[in-house]
């Protein structure tokens, strides 16, 4: 356990690793709460998982980008720590499961000797920054946006400004107009812009999913690319602020844009200019912008056989790029599910015969790319060892489906499944949708959408249904959502509830209908024309409960009676002293600023010094047994509790000593100053506490 203390050559990273091996410890022993743990855990990867005592782990990677040595590093891993199955999520992770808690500071220092984090790939942070898997290749962009998505990837990991906000984060960079990586369901989305000679983006601002989906607003129709990440930065201190930090099912950012409206938002926004770390940053493309390399190997030639299996591959998976001569294979990955044996073979494969690059997609599948056109077919052979040469990449029989009832505590139904049931009736009853690329379905276990059903032309969403007594696993089937481009986007509409078992009728009624009556036109025209009430009437047979059998009860791909289990508990602490726990809390913020400030971090330091006032707030406002909802009414609320009753007495309110972050910029000279403020505010409230104990 000890060995990563010296084999981690980067002391952030030691230092990280080291803190998650201390806080379990701690938790063990009872001396941290469950909620607080969960917190810290969640923002360094470690994800609690339906079976308890063991843990799923995310993997975090940047719009999906893996080399092979990476590659190899996570089956190492996942050999000796997990199962040896790798899960390719719909924002471009891998995740592994059954892992050991105490066991995650090794598993994570392993990681890091190839340069893979774990660091905020799950908690209230920044998530994994996704981006189309053809950026940089993609014959209708602009420009390659991938290192602009890793220099916003850079900038905000282990950033103060986006560790501990009331909800999470998502943002996308699309490749192109086709906004294929959706920015419209994004909080932040960027759309590739060239204006009079200049890169930039178009930003979309606010959308998600969820169980209330919401089209994001325009933020931007351009932003100069040295100023999204400052932008970024500006609407994270907002929404770290304001966002609601009670209400867990109200608190993305969606949910604020919608009660302030984007105007007022877009006003804070930009009053928090001068506190800005940096007013533009420049992001250096060169890592990207070189030549591809040449294979380490010399590709054998290769006499196909079969050559009508091989066209049909190449026609289904093979994507010409904008570099004259290279092509891009794409693998449709089952569920997103491949195992360690073959990602090593895969990892040996594009290090010495492409440029050592793949890419997960967003549809949970992987994209080799820059294979010399003439390699294919010793690629086709060599995939084709593999099991990876499925037709139907990218096409409506490449199911996107989250795990559901097999690991995730909140799974209603399963979702995987009924996927691989759908898939084969998808292959065996409609060849003729084969390489159709128009139509999506997406499944997800719960109302949470980590499957992204809710916005796809065809989408089913986990349930339950009572029927007397005993209740069996549903299906709420969604229609008529789809990406429209350019920022754009529709959600669809909830149509019926049906039982699990009767999925692949609904897909069967639905596919022939179109068939019968869609009169050559798209699937959302057809979809539009004929009306929502038009689906619920030819589905309404299926939703009929007095014909059950016992296979109704039997969820896809289990032998037992199905059981209704929603959010089984992770391991639970024993209760302690919030109060304690915040000021201890607070006082880190405090110290933490300080070695930011040492570092010359003066903008790390100043908004780690704002951290510690409003967690410092917060304790003694929850002594006195007094909630809000967000930082800013910790503040205000503070202020009226105990400075308005002059019970604490400041030198100005606390409103006026923490809004001194937005009223200066982050110089040397005002970071120190401001970090004193909140060491004699953490003074006067830690007495306050002090005597309030000792009269109690």
């Amino acid at each position: 356990m000890e060995s990563f203390r010296t084999e981690i050559e980067d002391p952030i990273v030691q230092k990280d690793i080291i803190d998650l091996e201390r806080k379990i410890a701690l938790f063990r022993d009872g001396k941290i709460d469950d909620e607080r743990f969960r917190s810290l855990r969640l923002a360094r990867g470690v994800y609690g998982q339906r079976q308890e005592g063991v843990q799923m782990i995310r993997i975090k990677l940047p719009f999906g980008k893996v080399t092979g040595e990476q590659l190899t590093r996570i089956t190492k891993v996942s050999d000796e720590y997990s199962t040896g199955r790798l899960h390719i999520t719909t924002r471009q992770d891998i995740q592994i499961h059954y892992v050991s808690l105490d066991r995650t500071p090794q598993l994570w220092a392993e990681l890091e000797k190839d340069d893979v984090t774990l660091r905020e790939a799950c908690g209230n942070t920044v998530r994994n920054i996704t981006a189309s898997e053809t950026a940089g290749i993609d014959s209708e962009e602009p420009f390659d946006v991938s290192p602009y998505a890793h220099a916003m990837f850079q900038f905000f990991l282990r950033n103060p400004v986006c560790q501990e906000m009331g909800r999470k984060f998502k943002i996308s960079f699309s490749s192109s107009d086709k906004d294929t990586a959706l920015s419209y369901l994004h909080d932040l989305g960027f759309i590739p812009r060239i204006v009079n000679g200049e890169r930039g983006f178009k930003v979309m601002l606010g959308g998600g999913l969820g169980s209330q989906p919401h089209h994001a607003e325009l933020l931007s129709e351009f932003i100069p690319v040295n100023e999204i990440i400052p932008t970024t930065e500006g609407v994270l201190r907002i929404f770290d602020r304001y966002g609601e930090r009670a209400k867990r099912l109200k608190a993305r950012m969606k949910f604020l844009i919608k009660d302030i409206g984007r105007d007022e938002f877009l006003k804070l926004v930009d009053e928090e200019k001068k506190a800005l770390s940096h007013q533009t940053v420049e992001i250096d493309t060169t890592a990207f912008d070189g030549a591809i390399p040449a294979p380490l190997l010399e590709v054998p030639k290769v006499a196909i056989e079969d050559t009508a299996a091989f066209e049909a591959w190449k026609k289904s998976n093979v994507i010409a790029q904008k570099q004259a001569g290279y092509v891009a294979i794409g693998i449709k990955v089952l569920l997103g599910d491949f195992y360690t044996d073959k990602a090593r073979a895969l990892a040996e494969l594009i290090k010495n015969y492409a440029a050592n690059e793949l890419r997960f997609s967003l549809r949970q599948d992987i994209l080799i790319r820059h294979v010399k056109e003439e390699n294919l077919p010793f690629f086709y052979q060599e995939l084709a060892k593999l099991d990876f040469v499925a037709l139907g990449y990218n096409t409506i029989s490449d199911i996107t489906a989250c795990p559901g009832t097999d690991t995730c505590n909140l799974g209603i139904a399963s979702s995987t499944g009924i996927a691989v049931e759908l898939e084969r009736v998808l292959e065996t009853e409609y060849p003729q949708y084969s390489n159709n690329k128009e139509i999506t379905i997406k499944i997800s276990g719960c109302m949470n959408a980590c499957g992204q059903h809710n916005m796809a032309e065809i989408g089913f969403q986990g349930m339950s249904i009572n029927s007397g007594k005993l209740v069996a696993p549903a299906l709420q089937v969604l229609l008529g959502g789809g990406n429209l481009g350019n920022g754009n986007g529709r959600f669809s509409d909830k149509v019926i509830k049906i039982p699990s078992r009767r999925g692949p009728d609904a897909l069967r009624f639905i596919l022939n209908d179109f068939e019968a009556n869609g009169n050559g036109q798209s699937f959302l025209n057809y979809y539009d024309a004929k009306g929502e009430k038009y689906f619920y009437e030819f589905l309404k047979p299926l939703a009929d409960l007095t014909n059950l059998t016992e296979a109704d009860f039997v969820d896809w791909g289990n032998a037992d009676n199905y059981v209704k289990a929603v959010g089984v508990g992770e391991c639970a602490g024993v209760v302690i002293d919030l109060v304690a726990t915040l000021l201890l809390e607070a006082k880190d913020k405090l110290t933490f600023a300080q070695e930011a400030f040492d570092d010359a971090k003066w903008a790390d330091a100043i908004y780690l010094a704002y951290a510690g006032f409003v967690n410092g707030a917060k304790a003694l406002l929850l002594a006195e047994n007094q909630k809000t909802n967000h930082q800013a009414g910790i503040i205000d609320l503070f202020d009226t509790v105990f400075l308005a009753t002059n019970i604490i007495q400041l030198k100005s309110s606390l409103r006026d000593l923490v809004y001194q972050i937005n009223q200066n910029e982050p110089s040397a000279e005002f970071a120190q100053n401001y970090i004193q403020d909140a060491i004699v505010f953490f003074e006067a409230i830690e007495s306050y506490r002090e005597k309030d104990l000792a009269d109690a």
